[in-house]
């Protein structure tokens, strides 16, 4: 029987990767008068549900997904989350 679950995947470029646009985006900020701001990396998050076996066939799908087509292996990291859905009993 399956189940579905909730997944948050957040991927961020490895720490030896150049970030233009966390340059520009702090460059912007401390033209705004934000100039505690150090160190911007900009990633992406993303959400998704599943229908999967069990937790761990889960995980592995999205490890998949991530190294298939939602991350670039080269350049960025990914971490993600994985949370059963409540099932309404009919």
């Amino acid at each position: 029987m399956s189940q579905e679950y909730h997944c948050r995947i957040y991927v961020t470029l490895r720490p030896s990767v150049l970030d233009p646009a966390g340059v520009a985006v702090q460059s912007g900020l401390h033209q705004l008068g934000y100039e505690g701001v150090e160190k911007v990396r900009i990633g992406k998050y993303i959400e998704l549900t599943i229908l999967a076996n069990d937790k761990t066939h889960a995980e592995t799908q999205v490890d998949e997904m991530c190294d298939r087509l939602l991350a670039n292996p080269v350049i960025e990291n990914y971490c993600y989350e994985i949370t059963a859905l409540e099932t309404t009993g009919s």
